[in-house]
């Protein structure tokens, strides 16, 4: 049983689902939200501030800063809470809600950027308020999640290695990109592993960090409206990228089966399953990093308002989600079955009874 005195002590490193009945292949998922802070997020904030800490840095009296679409935020407003710092999380006006709240809760201070750039994003902005506010006052500590080493780095000394311990034969590893820190740190590991691992990162359409044009996106999480500095693509064997609206049917597709999951979540299923679905992948393992949970997306992707508004009343209605998911008429149909085949032995009284509860 762990006893912990500091929320970032905890963190569940061994969960995986497999996806078989769900998707028809054989994929492991590692479940990386059960913590404190809900997400992998958590790995690389407490990288981050640590790393700062022992090169002094970071001292009482600062004030930590950082841009985040949300769930590096909250793990930075957890561990500024619990080591007794100031944090001004600095995001745009697509994070959900509920994150924002909970960063306030926890009693950070948040600044919502409300004007995009010509691309059609909001990082550029947000990293300009940043450098104005570290110029005008040196308390504030930048920690960067998007050049620091130590976002990488949290990865390849505990994502990477709580994989291969897991999986010592694994063939694929599916792996988010954002800041491109778990691809990144997953990546140098598995580079110098036993046996070849294909690393395939999973983008986000509409994202430019491995090139092609920006376009509009509305799910915090994966992608970049610039190219990441972290990322080396000479890394990573393969890209694939996933429209928002695959994201989202994939992520309802895994609630009817009773796993609440985030919109990174769902973007890496979709890709992972497309990719394995076109691949001979019976012989093969393979993991996919989930790096959130559900709860945080309730306003927004489990939200049909905010769905129908943003991609139209039919981004919900296809096979693939309703795939293997109970029907809800059919067991209502059966027991109307029986009762019918129950009336034909009843009398009048009885009969017209069944007949008020059927209605």
């Amino acid at each position: 049983m762990p006893v912990i005195s500091v929320p970032y002590a905890f963190n569940e490193e061994e969960l995986y689902v497999d996806l078989r009945s769900i998707f028809g292949h054989s994929l492991y998922l590692k479940c990386e939200g059960f913590n404190f802070a809900g997400s992998i997020k958590l790995k690389a904030a407490t990288e981050m501030v640590e790393t700062a800490e022992r090169d002094g840095v970071l001292t009482p009296k600062s004030i930590l800063v950082e841009s985040s679409s949300g769930n590096l935020g909250v793990a930075l407003s957890m561990i500024a809470a619990s080591k007794g710092y100031r944090f001004l999380c600095v995001t745009d006006a697509r994070g959900n809600l509920s994150t924002r709240l909970m960063m306030e809760a926890l009693g950070s201070q948040v600044h919502v950027i409300a004007d995009q750039e010509a691309n059609g994003g909001f990082l550029g902005a947000r990293i300009e308020y940043i450098r104005a506010l570290c110029a005008s006052d040196d308390r504030y500590v930048w920690l960067s999640q998007y050049t620091n080493p130590s976002n990488w780095k949290a990865h390849y000394r505990t994502t990477a290695p709580e994989i291969a311990r897991q999986f010592p034969r694994l063939d694929v590893l599916f792996v988010g990109a954002g800041t491109t820190g778990t691809l990144m740190g997953c990546a140098r590991y598995f580079r110098e592993w036993h046996r070849p691992v294909r690393i395939i990162a999973v983008d986000s359409v509409g994202s430019v960090s491995f090139g092609g044009p920006p376009g509009r996106r509305m799910i915090p999480g994966l992608g970049m409206s610039m190219r990441p500095p972290l990322l080396d693509e000479t890394y990573v064997d393969e890209v694939i990228r996933v429209e928002e609206a695959d994201t989202i049917r994939t992520c309802h597709r895994l609630a009817r089966r009773g796993f609440l999951l985030g919109g990174s979540t769902g973007t890496v299923v979709s890709g992972a399953s497309d990719w394995l679905a076109r691949h001979d992948a019976r012989e093969l393992t393979a993991v996919a990093i989930g790096p959130d949970l559900g709860e945080r997306y309730l306003d927004t992707i489990y939200h049909t308002n905010w769905l129908e508004d943003i991609y139209g009343k039919d981004v919900l209605n296809s096979r693939e989600v309703h795939a293997g998911s109970w029907d809800s008429d059919a067991p209502v149909a059966r027991w109307r079955r029986r009762l019918d085949l129950q009336t034909g032995d009843l009398n009048g009284d009885q009969h017209h009874q069944l007949q008020d509860r059927k209605t």
